[in-house]
């Protein structure tokens, strides 16, 4: 193609003016190369014109070059032409291939991570557990619950309605005194809060006795004194020792050392079931086949001293109030352990039967008369229990509530809390 120019110039003197066109077709050769090297998409810009375009006037000269070579010169001017405007495409590709970077968005992707949305997910998982305590205790309440609840069906806020509130309560043990006082706190809290509808008067309800239960609850303690000796009483039935295996099983999840006194020689197999409850949290016993149960809590404080252990639970004889000797007997045991102890018992616990109703609070003042009570544990609130004796003993007897249970299983022993309690009375 080269060689067809030079052979221009004899022909005409002007023909240095296309010789400067020739170099500008080599022009377009070289850019190319470097567009092709930055940005490849935009190789086909001197592809195209540059092959397509030459090939066509070539072809027709090639053979009349030797017959007449004047002819040429007016082909020259058009194939310099087509030439130039090719050159001008590439110009404006550059300016616009500088917009490949727009194809970087991809990397703001990555920058919103999701991981923070899977924060919460962890914190929801112990919510589960106390869901599933809160409708075991208000399955447990259900026929209290119902009872009280159906008041409030179709009721208009008048003395009727408190009439039907009243004997609910009453049906469901909360006592008399207990009763009254829930009813006028109730009276003022409808005035206060100007409430016209029987829904609103419920929630006011549950508040009352939120706030009347709310004095009952403690935590507790364990490690101010080393060991804390804890003495349990109860009656027989009221499910002593199976609390007590419970207890055990709470304090050792807790991390604290256990050990067990089978201070219960009076009832046939009560040591050996306590030994089943201290095989199944795998902690230690004291016990003696037949003997005097001071004697065995003595021993089994003083091994709790020498072993180290973080808690003594003493199992005592289950008895009744009126049984005076056996009534005589526990505060000899109580004597016996502040001898191997100075400051023990820590806490004095008794268990009480959830069923027994307005007995519960009789049990209650009995024991507390004779050893000095520091709290309470409810049991068998899931059978027939009614669950309002708490209201009595909050208005006449207020010894705190460290637990209620609501079933045999081990998990199925929670701490007290009033405003789940209420709530759960109130269905």
């Amino acid at each position: 193609m080269f060689s067809f120019f030079k052979k221009k110039p004899p022909a005409e003197s002007p023909a240095p003016t296309p010789a400067p066109a020739a170099p500008q077709a080599e022009a377009p050769a070289e850019p190319p190369a470097p567009v092709r090297s930055m940005f490849s998409p935009s190789t086909w810009f001197g592809g195209k014109p540059a092959v397509a375009e030459p090939p066509v006037p070539v072809a027709a000269p090639v053979a009349p070059p030797p017959v007449a070579p004047a002819v040429v010169p007016p082909v020259a001017p058009p194939v310099t032409p087509p030439v130039t405007p090719p050159v001008t495409p590439p110009v404006t590709p550059p300016a616009a291939a500088p917009t490949a970077p727009a194809e970087t968005p991809p990397p703001p992707a990555p920058i919103a991570p999701p991981i923070a949305a899977l924060a919460p997910i962890t914190v929801e998982a112990p919510a589960p557990e106390r869901t599933s305590w809160l409708g075991k205790l208000k399955a447990g309440l259900r026929k209290t619950g119902n009872g009280i609840t159906a008041a409030f069906v179709n009721a208009q806020i008048d003395d009727e309605l408190y009439e039907e509130l009243e004997a609910a309560l009453l049906m469901a043990d909360t006592g008399v005194k207990a009763t009254e006082y829930l009813l006028e706190d109730l009276r003022k809290r409808v005035r206060s809060n100007m409430a016209t509808e029987a829904s609103q008067v419920k929630l006011l309800l549950a508040d009352a006795i939120a706030d009347l239960l709310r004095p009952l609850e403690k935590t507790l303690v364990i490690g101010e004194h080393t060991p804390t000796v804890i003495m349990v009483a109860g009656v027989n039935g009221a499910g002593k020792t199976t609390s007590i295996g419970k207890l055990t099983r709470h304090l050792s999840n807790e991390g604290a050392a256990v050990l067990l006194a089978a201070a219960d020689t009076f009832r046939a197999a009560a040591r050996e079931q306590l030994l089943v409850w201290a095989d199944r949290n795998t902690v230690e016993i004291v016990s003696q086949e037949g003997g005097d149960p001071a004697a065995v809590s003595f021993d089994a404080v003083n091994a709790g001293k020498a072993r180290g252990k973080d808690v003594v639970l003493v199992d005592t004889a289950g008895r009744l109030p009126t049984q005076l000797h056996l009534m005589d007997e526990l505060k000899k045991i109580k004597r016996v352990v502040t001898r191997a102890e100075a400051t023990a018992p820590h806490e004095v616990l008794l268990v009480i039967d959830g069923n027994t109703g307005q007995n519960a609070l009789a049990q209650v003042k009995a024991f507390d008369e004779a050893l000095g009570l520091t709290g309470l544990v409810i049991t068998k609130l899931d059978g027939t229990a009614k669950g309002g004796v708490l209201c009595a003993i909050a208005r006449e007897r207020p010894v705190p509530v460290y637990f209620i249970g609501v079933g045999e299983k081990l998990e199925d022993l929670e701490t007290f809390n009033a405003r789940e309690f209420a709530q759960a009375l109130m269905g």
